[in-house]
């Protein structure tokens, strides 16, 4: 198993990233709050897990080691593969899914784009007894709604991304109307995805 790749940041797309081993690009299925953190060129060191199928062998990327535990221990549900457990960790940050389970939040995890209803109570059921308790108070979920700042945060992931300034500007900008509609506080994480949309249609 590749437990980790570590070396600089050859490429960002909005789905992965490429980074240099040893000469060699190693291209890894991130979610947007990893790529985010990433930088053209700068050094890197994602933990990983290697997926295999009949037809093709899939690097999942992840911020620290937790994210990959977590990754690993959701595909253990039934009706949960990689994307799934991908998107759920978009979403939530590994102590907010640990704390959606321990308390049963079946709101939670229907945020999650694929889980429904039906679907939440199951996975409740199932992976009560395999993610643990939450390891702390813990800060606000991946793509959990901020109190301030979510321009700064939205531009910082574009340019994270590879967008240029001017692009990531006009990105922030077309979902501005999208931010403002929302009640209460938008989050983050919905509003990359739709800047991500806006940016290939503009492309």
């Amino acid at each position: 198993m590749i437990a980790f790749v570590s070396g600089p940041v050859a490429a960002l797309a909005p789905d992965s990233a490429v980074v240099e081993v040893g000469g060699i690009g190693m291209s890894v299925q991130c979610a947007p709050n990893t790529l985010s953190g990433l930088r053209i060129g700068q050094q890197t060191k994602l933990a990983t897990s290697l997926v295999v199928r009949e037809d093709s062998l899939t690097l999942y990327g992840f911020a620290d080691d937790d994210e990959r535990q977590t990754f690993e221990l959701l595909q253990t549900a039934s009706g949960v593969g990689p994307r799934l457990a991908q998107a759920m960790l978009a979403v939530h940050s590994p102590d907010a899914l640990r704390r959606a389970v321990a308390t049963g939040d079946e709101k939670s995890l229907t945020a999650v784009p694929g889980i429904g209803k039906k679907g939440a109570q199951k996975l409740l059921l199932e992976l009560k007894d395999r993610l643990g308790e939450p390891l702390g108070t813990g800060g606000p979920a991946i793509g959990a709604p901020v109190t301030q700042g979510w321009r700064d945060q939205l531009h910082a992931a574009l340019i994270g991304l590879g967008y240029a300034t001017r692009e990531a500007d006009e990105a922030v900008t077309a979902v501005a109307p999208q931010a403002e509609a929302v009640e209460g506080i938008p989050q983050v994480g919905q509003l990359l995805k739709a800047a991500l949309q806006t940016l290939n249609r503009t492309r």
